[in-house]
């Protein structure tokens, strides 16, 4: 019997697996087919061309990569585009990412061909549809088994490619670097500046596959850290492999036979692999072209399901899209990908649908860079990406800009099929979504409006909230410890929330190197925009502020409980609020700072929580009630029992096990938060933090009527 259909996909991708997609995505046309239609129009420039191609990759790039980290879902752009500028921008965004994704990998399935005759005499569109199939079939079987197929695929690829490196650098040696110059290489630009920028236009979708791991960021492991590393090790593999690969097909080859060349890079690795028995030489290009085409076939297939399976959970396209079969895996939508790659398969001119797919990326990078400005802009406070894009603004900025030029350069054609590829998104969310009640978010960008006095979505940071807490807690013992050090303020009776924060604020003003008055004016902005999440009883109110060496936390319980009015005509009062949780954080870590909230948002969501907070009758058991039961126990010390032994001991002579440490010390009704030098007296209560094993080794020894854990 079938599994049930769940609506999670587990995190099976690592460091290797996003270089591998993004890699994969990056070679297949553009090294092995475009390089002789990009020298009819740029000449050897065409070097340069792909040089600045990959640079001017790097806004996009940047910007998904704080994406992925700060909404690591699956449906990559399309998310992004809807949660930051609307259900309308994802639903463009996302047909049209899902289109060129189909378009890119039918295009890579019959490209393999022109290899393929090279070697085998094999029927060309009936090969790929069977390659379609099998890759489809491997993607509904799992994420898991796809990236090792991708894993294979890449490594086979990157190592012929610097065997191909290697050799062809030793053959314009062996030639003379200044002959090549002044025969191969004059005049640089025969076709002057239009033809260079008309070429990165051209050759600008090469790189347009890195950023496709957006889509499947949901399934990465630690996305914070292999998103953006592993697209910043594809791309700089991608740039110097291009632009060496091309720099070698140019010196080595006529400049009329490669301009008509749909093999350049077989027909070079001819030049300088004849000391190799035939047909070896070829053979070695034709693997590599295999490889790279169908690693990016088989990477569009499984991106670009994604979108579809993002689009329905949110009701932009039929739920069925959302299904998730046996394997964990979108089946309904991976199906449908495999079947409209192989309708285009059927129907597809090969170099128009490159410049057309290559359009409308160009059109999602200038949102992509649009969104990341409207997400830091509207301030929504649970916006707390593990990567932040440097240069900000101006790297955006710059995205936008550059992607504007490319796609003017791109001609009318190109033009003509963003803009209808807009429109047939346009007319679908006018058709299909706009009458559909279940469609009620709206984006940042009303986030952002709010700072002008307008209007915001609520649901928007709620939803945020619950990204932070499936993108996991990390480093338990750091949140503990600032658990430890935190200051509490037990209020016995209301009062108004501007007096909480002043508390809070002389609080941690003692602790931190900045004054009160800064630190009030901080909270009470972040209230007035939203950025206090309040929920199931209890607020967060937070900061990130430069210049700090660590964070620091302030509990505050209101035992009545209180109300946080908002500004606003329209604007209720929250619930009542009995937990609040002032947390400062140093700017430059805000992986560490999004780590400690979804810490306190997956204990807040804990039944118990608010039972045993407002519970608790000691400073000592309100810390407790934010730390996991597993990972700390509280122990008295008394003379007749199994701790008497740790009585008149100083805490470094303790023998504790490893990973555990003394955090608390409750004495005569103050906590202080122990050194080693600390002596442990009768009647102390000690709170001990620690690895889950640790504990319960612990708990084992002192286990009974004495141990609360």
């Amino acid at each position: 019997m079938p599994a049930a259909p769940s609506s999670g996909l587990k995190k099976n991708l690592t460091l290797f697996d996003v270089y591998a997609i993004c890699t994969g995505a990056m070679f297949s046309s553009g090294f092995f087919l475009l390089p002789g239609l990009a020298t009819a129009k740029a000449g050897p420039a065409t070097v340069l061309a792909y040089l600045l191609a990959g640079i001017m990759i790097l806004p996009a790039m940047f910007s998904m990569a704080e994406l992925s980290t700060a909404m690591p879902k699956a449906g990559g752009a399309y998310y992004f585009l809807d949660r930051s500028l609307g259900p309308l921008a994802g639903t463009v965004g996302g047909l049209g990412t899902w289109l060129a994704l189909i378009f890119k990998s039918a295009f890579a399935l019959i490209g393999m061909g022109a290899y393929l005759v090279l070697f085998v005499d094999l029927p060309i569109k009936p090969v790929a549809v069977a390659l379609t199939v099998a890759f489809t079939t491997l993607n509904i079987i799992g994420a898991k088994e796809t990236s090792g197929l991708q894993r294979i695929l890449v490594t086979t690829l990157v190592g012929v490619l610097a065997y191909f490196l290697v050799e062809g650098l030793v053959e314009v040696i062996g030639r003379g670097v200044e002959t090549v110059a002044r025969d191969q290489f004059t005049p640089f630009a025969p076709f002057g500046i239009d033809g260079i920028v008309a070429t990165i236009g051209l050759v600008f979708v090469s790189y347009a596959g890195l950023t496709k791991v957006a889509s499947v960021a949901e399934e990465v492991q630690n996305p914070d850290r292999n998103v953006p590393l592993g697209m910043m090790l594809s791309l700089a593999t991608a740039t110097f492999i291009y632009v060496v690969g091309v720099y070698i097909m140019i010196a080595v080859l006529d400049a009329e036979t490669l301009r008509s060349d749909l093999t350049p890079v077989a027909t070079a690795g001819e030049a300088f692999f004849d000391w190799l028995p035939e047909p070896f030489g070829v053979a070695l290009i034709v693997i590599a072209a295999i490889a790279a085409f169908a690693s990016t076939a088989n990477a569009g297939i499984l991106s670009g399901s994604r979108y579809p399976l993002a689009m329905a959970r949110d009701g932009l396209l039929s739920r069925k899209f959302a299904t998730i079969g046996r394997f964990n895996t979108p089946t309904t939508a991976v199906l449908t990908t495999g079947g409209i790659v192989i309708f285009f398969i059927l129907v597809l001119d090969p170099e128009g649908v490159a410049k057309l797919a290559s359009a409308f990326q160009l059109l999602i990078f200038t949102l992509v860079n649009l969104a990341v400005i409207v997400m830091r802009e509207s301030k929504v406070p649970s916006y707390l990406p593990g990567y932040r894009s440097p240069w900000y603004p101006w790297m955006q900025i710059a995205g936008i800009v550059v992607a504007m030029i490319l796609i003017a350069e791109m001609g009318a054609l190109s033009i003509a099929f963003t803009v209808g590829i807009v429109v047939v998104g346009v007319a679908w969310y006018a058709y299909y979504v706009g009458p559909n009640p279940q469609v009620e978010r709206e984006g940042a960008i009303y986030h952002l409006f709010a700072r002008l006095g307008t209007y915001r979505y609520e649901g928007l940071d709620s939803e945020l909230r619950t990204i932070l807490k499936e993108r996991g807690v990390g480093n338990e013992v750091a949140f503990e410890r600032l658990v430890a050090r935190a200051s509490v303020v037990d209020l016995e009776h209301t009062m108004d929330y501007e007096d909480v924060v002043a508390r809070a604020s002389a609080q941690l003003a003692m602790q931190l190197p900045i004054t009160a008055q800064q630190l009030e004016r901080g909270f009470l902005e972040g209230s007035r925009y939203g950025a206090t999440p309040v929920a199931q009883g209890a607020a967060l109110p937070h900061q990130q502020l430069p210049g700090l060496r660590e964070a620091a936390l302030v509990l505050v319980r209101c035992r009545d409980g209180l109300c946080i009015r908002f500004d606003g005509p329209d604007e209720a009062p929250s619930d009542p609020v009995y937990a609040f949780f002032f947390l400062i954080s140093p700017e430059d870590h805000p992986g560490d700072h999004l780590r400690t909230l979804a810490s306190i948002a997956s204990r807040l969501d804990e039944e118990s929580f608010m039972d045993e907070w407002k519970a608790a009758e000691t400073e000592q058991q309100l810390k407790e009630t934010l730390l996991h039961h597993d990972r700390y126990l509280s122990l008295y010390l008394r003379p007749d029992e199994a701790t008497a032994d740790f009585i008149g001991r100083p805490l470094r002579e303790l023998d504790l096990p490893a990973n555990t440490l003394v955090a608390l010390v409750h004495r005569g009704g103050t906590v202080t938060i122990p050194r080693g030098s600390t002596v442990l007296r009768e009647g102390d209560r000690i709170t001990v933090i620690g690895e889950t094993t640790g504990i319960r080794q612990l708990y084992d020894t002192y286990r009974g009527e004495n141990a609360e854990a």
